[in-house]
């Protein structure tokens, strides 16, 4: 397995813009899909975005298609989310997510490692 720290989460206005990172270590990075995912109060934890090992393959949930962006540095050990066109729909813990396995990219079953979270709130 490997430790995930996420960072970049705060308080934003409807349709401002945050960028989250999760730092890796423990493991070879480039080996592992990278997920996000994020739980609302009262809901459940649902897919935001994924990212194959080498980068070349995301995955988006359709909700924030067109205006969250996944990306990775293997060479940092890093996987951002840049957040553009916040919604207060968007108002959540966001988990960073790893895993060796290159299936089951949208389901967290298929992710093995999990960060702390961190919590983006978006006020109207």
């Amino acid at each position: 397995q490997v430790q995930l720290v996420e960072s970049g989460g705060g308080l934003v206005q409807a349709g401002g813009s945050l960028r989250l990172s999760c730092a890796a270590s423990g493991r070879t990075f480039s080996n592992y899909k990278m997920g996000w995912f994020r739980q609302a109060p009262g809901k459940e934890r649902e897919f935001v975005a994924a990212i194959s090992g080498s980068g070349g393959s995301t995955y988006y949930a359709d909700s924030v298609k067109g205006r969250f962006t996944i990306s990775r540095d293997n060479a940092k050990n890093t996987v951002f989310l840049q957040m553009s066109s916040l919604r207060p729909e968007d108002t959540a813990v966001y988990y960073c997510a790893a895993s060796p396995r290159s299936i089951g990219y949208t389901l967290a079953i298929f992710y093995d490692s999990w960060g702390q979270g961190t919590q983006v709130t978006v006020i109207s």
